[in-house]
């Protein structure tokens, strides 16, 4: 069973902070790479930040200097934390991870998201 769930979305003002957490089951210990997306109304989902099992990590333009992204191993839980949230922001985030193997007939799984209002 493979299952990605998401949680610490919510509403804060701006230059405020958040951090999200993404749970994941089944999968963990087979992923290769961790990510978190991002999909505002009106535009394309786009990754935010990635983290690879070596530990690089990699950031979008936009965020860099303001997120982080990490992993807990023991807990089976990526990361994200997000400072000086900015109203561009918003919007509904999703955790992906991806594996080198095909597990439950796939390579790549996503979270349902949770959302992300910064107000301004």
């Amino acid at each position: 069973q493979v299952q990605l769930v998401e949680s610490g979305g919510g509403l804060v003002q701006a230059g405020g902070s958040l951090r999200l957490s993404c749970a994941v089951s089944g999968i963990f210990r087979f992923t290769n790479v961790m990510g978190w997306y991002r999909q505002a109304p009106g535009k394309q989902r786009e990754l935010v930040a990635r983290l690879t099992r070596g530990g690089t990590t990699s950031y979008a333009d936009s965020v860099k200097g303001r997120f982080a992204i990490s992993r807990d191993d023991t807990n089976n839980t990526v990361y994200l934390q997000m400072n000086s949230l900015k109203p561009e922001d918003t919007a509904v985030y999703y955790c992906n991870v991806g594996t080198l193997v095909r597990i439950a007939g796939s390579y790549d799984f996503w979270g349902q998201g949770t959302q992300v209002i910064v107000s301004s």
